[in-house]
C-alpha cells in the first residue's frame, strides 16, 4: 500500500496527539518530508506484514525510537568526553556512567547499544526480538528511574519486520538527529496511531 494523500504534517505545521496543529521550526533536519515518508512506510509495513494493530506495536516502536535517541546521546557524550580528555579538560581514565549522566545521556550497557544490536541482527536476524527485550531490561537495571517503564514485548514482531524497522532508525540521517527531530518522530507516530490508521481501516481515506 502506498502513502495516502492525507499526511500528518504540511508546510505550516504538524499534527499532535489531539489532531491540533503545532508550528514546525526550521532546523538542521531539512528533509523532514523524506523522514515522514519513511515513517509512514514503516507503520504501513507493520500493519501489512503482521497481524498487529497499532495499539499492539505502538509502545515497542516508541522503545526503538527511545533506544535510537539514547544511542545518539550516548555517542555524542562519549565523543565530547574523549575530546575533553585529549584536550586536558578531563582526566585520562575509563569513562564512567556518571560522565554520561553529566552530559545528559544514559550510559548504555554493551548489549543495549544500537550498533551492537544491528551487528547481531546481521548474523542472526531471528534473535533480534529477544535481544531487544534484553536491551530494555539492561537499561532499566542500569537506570533505576526507568525500572518497569520500558517496553519489552518485542516477541510480538516477526524478526524481519523488527529488523526493517530498526534499520530505518539506523540511517545516517537519524544517527545525526537532534532531540527536536525525535520529538517530531514521536509526534508523527502519535498522529499515525490516533488519526490516520483508524481512518484507513474504516475506508474514510482512500489509498
Amino acid at each position: 500500500m502506498g502513502r495516502t494523500g492525507y499526511t500528518a504534517s504540511n508546510s505550516s505545521g504538524t499534527y499532535g496527539r489531539n489532531g491540533q496543529r503545532t508550528q514546525m521550526t526550521d532546523g538542521s533536519f531539512k528533509d523532514i518530508e523524506k523522514l515522514e515518508s519513511d515513517l509512514w512506510n514503516a507503520a504501513d509495513n507493520l500493519r501489512a506484514n503482521s497481524k498487529l494493530t497499532s495499539s499492539d506495536y505502538f509502545m515497542p516502536v516508541l522503545g526503538v525510537i527511545f533506544l535510537r535517541h539514547a544511542a545518539n546521546r550516548f555517542e555524542a557524550a562519549q565523543q565530547k568526553s574523549e575530546a575533553d580528555q585529549a584536550g586536558g579538560k578531563m582526566p585520562r581514565r575509563r569513562l564512567l556512567p556518571a560522565d554520561y549522566i553529566a552530559r545528559r545521556a544514559l550510559w548504555l550497557p554493551a548489549e543495549a547499544r544500537y550498533d551492537w544490536l544491528m551487528d547481531k541482527a546481521t548474523v542472526d536476524p531471528s534473535g533480534l526480538p529477544a535481544l531487544m527485550t534484553k536491551a530494555m531490561t539492561a537499561i532499566e537495571d542500569q537506570f533505576v528511574p526507568l525500572k518497569g517503564v520500558l517496553p519489552k514485548d518485542y516477541g510480538i514482531f516477526e524478526p524481519k519486520v523488527l529488523e526493517d524497522l530498526m534499520r530505518l532508525f539506523n540511517s545516517e540521517q537519524i544517527r545525526q538527529a537532534s532531540g527536536d527531530v525525535f520529538g517530531r518522530i514521536y509526534e508523527y507516530f502519535l498522529a499515525v496511531r490516533d488519526l490516520l490508521l483508524p481512518r484507513l481501516m474504516s475506508g474514510e481515506i482512500a489509498v
